[in-house]
């Protein structure tokens, strides 16, 4: 069965950059992806998300910091993450949706990501101080 599948993990020092990557497999198609992490002992957390039309949201916490991005032709979606803090460190994954992908609906389902029916298997990210 197809999955969508992250790379790009690892340790990183606090104020240090990191690219996460989600590959899609060919026989998968999304009107929009979105990040998402979970910290131990915290909830999942939605950090970004887009739609096909390049619409992009953050959450409050990575807003300026991080930034997503889509390949359509190379069918690979993209987490940049700048000065990343130790509050960062957590198991991230990509996500995809096939509705509610709108810009109306794009900020209020990183919060509750129920249209998000397919996941990855996640990359874990530690930020060191």
């Amino acid at each position: 069965q197809a999955q969508l599948m992250e790379s790009g993990g690892g340790s990183v020092e606090s104020g240090g950059s990191r690219t996460l990557s989600c590959n899609i497999p060919e026989q998968l198609s999304f009107y929009c992806m979105g990040w998402f992490r979970q910290a131990p002992g915290r909830e999942r957390e939605g950090v970004a998300a887009i739609n096909i039309y390049g619409i992009d949201v953050y959450g409050d916490s990575v807003r300026g910091r991080f930034t997503i991005s889509l390949d359509k032709r190379k069918k690979t979606l993209s987490l940049l993450m700048n000065r990343l803090r130790p509050e960062d460190t957590a198991v991230y994954y990509c996500a995809g949706a096939n509705s509610e992908c709108a810009q109306a609906y794009l900020y209020d389902r990183l919060k509750d990501p129920t249209n998000y029916l397919d996941w990855g298997r996640g990359t874990q990210v530690t930020v060191t101080a």
